[in-house]
């Protein structure tokens, strides 16, 4: 995630009934998506004759579905452990960003981390976004899940930034994501555009070309953080080709083995560009030319950054356990760790914590960065969900017309 910058519900395969639910990685944990017939599953089991018998015995199947579907479904921990390591990086890059200008090895790690941590999460979302279409219900969760925290978040972070920055003046805008919010945006939009992706005959290809002709773009603008929209596109679409094989062939052990050498050798290369490259390219927020750079670099650095994001996404699911550890629960809450992480990071800036000149010291920077790592773990954990779930996870019932096809269901 840029310095302006996780799947809500994931199953192993086949992909999950709620595809509309934020993932990425980043989005909390729903309860898994009723079977069809489920609305009579609460009924009571009369015997008073044929007929009450047989709506008895089809109540007592539709809890079986029901029963069978959520055993069916189990979460998949190397998904949870993911999204949480992934978050971890994100808190950590974020405290490492002050740092670069005086820490060469501070700015190679914050370069490493970037080229890889935000495709990943994309990649995650589209892969469990892989059943979403234009049904009812996930379009609601979609609202609720990713549109509804957008707008609640977006308002308080700018509130936040009126009082601490003390910048009264600073104006609300929908269409202007600031700072994290912008992922929640493109999220929403990614998973709309999820049904046409499904159809062309070759969808990375055509959305990485769109990627390169945004990078080209510098009318785009910044409404709806577009250039983010478009840029990191491909991530979310070869999430939605991948399939359950994909993820086994790189969490083989020669994967594993071969990952050590390439994050080292990223790692190198990262420590030797830090004082030659603008860290900005790793942000896709802008075209070539905002970054003062010659029009053709666009499609040069995008296509250059995808293969080397997708190596580096590749090695990081490598060492990604697959087995339920202490932290596999955290990763249900990736969203509250992200969005609310993402106050006490600026808060950092605005009250000129880094001017404490022991954080620019080794022993500050490593204690700094167990901070953040600290900090974003406890905003992932279940009494953080329960406090923060109206705004991430608001039920919102009121909000949406009945469905009359399931309550003809339920009278039945």
């Amino acid at each position: 995630m840029s310095h302006d910058t996780l799947s809500r519900t994931h199953t192993p395969a086949p992909p999950q009934t709620g595809g509309a639910t934020a993932t990425a990685t980043l989005a909390p944990e729903t309860a898994t998506a009723a079977a069809p017939g489920a609305a009579t599953a609460g009924g009571t089991h009369t015997h008073t004759g044929p007929r009450s018998h047989a709506k008895g015995r089809g109540k007592d199947r539709a809890k079986t579905d029901v029963k069978a579907d959520a055993k069916a479904k189990p979460r998949d921990a190397f998904f949870d452990n993911a999204k949480y390591l992934a978050i971890v990086l994100v808190a950590m890059g974020h405290s490492w960003e002050p740092l670069r200008d005086g820490s060469r090895s501070a700015a190679a790690l914050y370069i490493t981390v970037y080229a890889f941590h935000m495709p990943a999460f994309i990649i995650i979302s589209g892969y469990f976004s892989r059943s979403f279409d234009m049904r009812k219900d996930r379009l609601q969760r979609l609202i609720t899940g990713v549109a509804v925290p957008y707008i609640l978040f977006e308002v308080a972070y700018t509130l936040f930034k009126k009082w601490a920055d003390d910048d009264p003046g600073y104006p609300i805008s929908l269409t202007d994501p600031w700072y994290l919010t912008w992922f929640l945006l493109a999220l929403f939009v990614w998973r709309l555009t999820t049904p046409l992706w499904k159809i062309v005959r070759w969808p990375v290809p055509l959305a990485l070309s769109i990627a390169v002709l945004a990078s080209l773009s510098p009318d785009i603008g910044d409404d709806m953080d577009l250039q983010r929209v478009l840029q990191f596109l491909p991530f979310f679409v070869i999430g939605l080709s991948l399939r359950p094989e994909h993820f086994k062939l790189v969490r083989r052990k020669k994967a594993r083995i071969l990952a050590v050498p390439v994050f080292a050798a990223a790692l190198v290369f990262a420590y030797w560009a830090a004082p030659r490259m603008n860290a900005a390219w790793f942000y896709h927020r802008d075209a070539a030319q905002e970054l003062a750079a010659p029009w053709w670099s666009g499609a040069v650095m995008t296509l250059a950054m995808f293969g080397c994001s997708l190596v580096l996404v590749a090695c990081f699911f490598a060492w990604i356990p697959g087995r339920t550890m202490w932290c596999t629960a955290l990763g249900a809450g990736t969203l509250y760790g992200y969005l609310l992480h993402g106050f006490l990071a600026k808060g950092s800036r605005f009250w000129d914590w880094y001017d404490n000149p022991w954080m620019h010291t080794p022993w500050g920077a490593v204690l700094l960065t167990l901070i953040a790592g600290t900090v974003v773990t406890v905003l992932c954990t279940p009494p953080v969900q329960r406090a923060f779930r109206w705004a991430m996870e608001p039920k919102m019932t009121w909000a949406f017309k009945k469905d009359p096809v399931g309550m003809a269901r339920s009278r039945n």
